[in-house]
């Protein structure tokens, strides 16, 4: 595989609830994208990925974090890693879109 740039315009756009979607990468090794929320919006509930890790990059904002029972606050610059098969949820709890970078590895969709 080659090295390889991809724009937002041209990254794949989905929804997950309101949550605003963009996969940039998809190989069989890894999936990278990010999420937008708007102030107060909570994203779709992800039920996890059997046999992948998650990472989660706050970009910009302030996100709660909800991971099994589990809630955590991640500010810009935070990360976090949920195990396979964990589900999840994103709730933007600052005053502006919250921009949350996630990947997949290995890649399952």
């Amino acid at each position: 595989m080659e090295t390889k740039i991809v724009k937002a315009d041209e990254a794949k756009i989905f929804l997950e609830g309101v949550e605003v979607c963009r996969e940039y990468f998809h190989t069989e090794k890894i999936t990278f994208g990010t999420s937008e929320l708007m102030p107060g919006q909570t994203g779709a509930v992800d039920l996890g990925h059997a046999a992948s890790h998650e990472v989660f990059y706050v970009v910009k904002g302030t996100v709660l974090l909800r991971c099994g029972e589990k809630l955590y606050e991640l500010h810009e610059g935070m990360a976090q890693l949920i195990p396979p098969g964990e589900p999840h949820q994103l709730t933007n709890i600052s005053e502006e879109k919250c921009i949350v970078s996630w990947s997949l590895a290995p890649s399952e969709f």
